[in-house]
């Protein structure tokens, strides 16, 4: 190695260090979904990115959805699906693929994916521990019987005790978003609310959303690297955030005024975007804080 990459390695570890130790025993709830999850270059760095935050002393607690997964399980069962406002209308068959697949296959690919670069991962779903109660979703102004969402949830309540457990005995959480009603039926949440609700339950630091865009961008599409919740509420309320974007970013600014210190939407499509994002002064997304 030549004296220059010398000092390009040394000043990358000293840039990382304040970061490090910002985030030393802090929670970080990280949401891992689109382009991340299929490509399988990023997914082995996301893998590697999660094992090393283990290490340095933050606690990655992921909450992973796997929607491109299920329609391919649908499809090749014969199944059609249904939306309504973008959601999967879940009847109990589409119910049993759903658990099958978020909760037994992708769940268990990350799971192993993570401990084959050194972590020690657990997979979970909402309905371990009870750690998730979840509700129906009821959409207002769809009141046809066809407008019926099935077992879509939301989610009513939070037990982080298996997650406390997990994150204190060495290990990283890695969370199905299933939950479980009070009458015992199984509900399909939204994987970036339940991200976002678990972030405040558990006081994190920071939530991460992974995105297949670069981040929240101006008129101009140039990206906002960061934002204050009244900035980001102004944006909303002119049109700029729309579309895909606007349910992330609602959910990042949920967050924040649960008490989560910062929201950060970031592009999945980087490699090592995890690590970017947090230890570096650049990142490759956009931060959303509280306040004006």
């Amino acid at each position: 190695m030549t004296e220059l990459k010398h000092s390009s390695v040394a000043e990358i570890l000293i840039e990382a260090l304040p970061y490090i130790q910002a985030l030393d025993r802090k929670t970080v709830v990280i949401k891992f979904g689109g382009n991340a999850m299929v490509d399988e270059d990023l997914k082995s760095s996301f893998a590697r990115d999660i094992v090393l935050l283990k290490q340095v002393g933050v606690n990655p607690v992921i909450v992973h959805g796997g929607g491109p997964q299920i329609a391919k399980l649908l499809e090749q069962i014969g199944k059609q699906s249904r939306f309504i406002e973008g959601m999967r209308v879940t009847d109990d068959e589409t119910m049993d693929v759903v658990e099958m697949v978020l909760g037994g296959q992708v769940n268990k690919q990350i799971v192993a994916l993570i401990n084959r670069h050194g972590g020690r991962a657990v997979g979970l779903t909402g309905k371990d521990g009870g750690l998730i109660t979840a509700r129906k979703m009821r959409l207002e102004g769809f009141d046809e019987p066809g407008d019926d969402l099935g077992q879509v949830g939301e989610v009513e309540a939070i037990d982080p005790a298996v997650v406390a457990m997990l994150d204190d005995d060495g290990f990283i959480p890695v969370i199905a978003p299933i939950g479980v009603g009070r009458d015992g039926a199984s509900y399909n949440i939204n994987a970036d609310l339940v991200a976002g609700r678990l972030a405040a339950v558990l006081d994190a630091e920071k939530l991460l959303l992974l995105t297949n865009t670069s981040g929240v961008l101006d008129p101009d599409g140039k990206l906002l690297t960061g934002l204050t919740a009244v900035e980001t509420e102004r944006l909303i309320a002119d049109g700029v955030i729309h579309g895909g974007m606007l349910p992330k970013v609602r959910c990042a600014l949920d967050a924040v005024r649960d008490g989560v210190r910062t929201s950060q939407i970031i592009d999945g499509r980087v490699r090592h975007s995890v690590l970017l994002e947090l230890l570096t002064d650049s990142g490759v997304g956009t931060l959303i804080r509280g306040g004006d």
